[in-house]
């Protein structure tokens, strides 16, 4: 018959805890009359990784990440003033160039195959 020993040295080094695990131990120590050092015990984490915790906790790093905003942005076109547009041959290459003027007097050259959200962002921008 084969023995096994196993020797206990101390608290493991490098153990891994979830965000969830954080958060609720931490929340252990925010009740009242809690102490630091019993709960860390409990949890088997030295009690300065439990201050430390609490530290980054209270400057925010354990909030969750914001996901991106976006948002639908529609641009009037009653906006543009464009009498008429201007066409003329660009001397560089065959093509056609398309001129608009806006009311402030603005103008803007496009050639005549220009994607037209592109156009849309250029006109806003310009207008903004």
């Amino acid at each position: 018959m084969e023995r096994v020993i196993e020797v206990i040295t101390g608290r493991e080094r490098r153990r891994r805890w979830s965000l969830e695990d954080k958060l609720r131990i931490i929340g252990e120590t925010l009740e009242p009359g809690a102490s630091v050092g019993q709960i860390a015990a409990r949890h088997e984490v030295y009690p300065g990784l439990l201050f430390t915790w609490r530290r980054q906790f209270r400057n925010g790093k354990f909030s969750p990440a914001r996901e991106p905003l976006f948002l639908p942005v529609e641009t009037p076109v009653h906006d543009l003033a464009v009498p008429r547009p201007t066409v003329e041959q660009s001397e560089s290459r065959n093509s056609r160039l398309i001129e608009i003027e806006l009311k402030d007097g603005s103008r803007v050259r496009v050639e005549d195959g220009v994607n037209l959200t592109t156009l849309r962002r250029v006109l806003s921008a310009l207008r903004g």
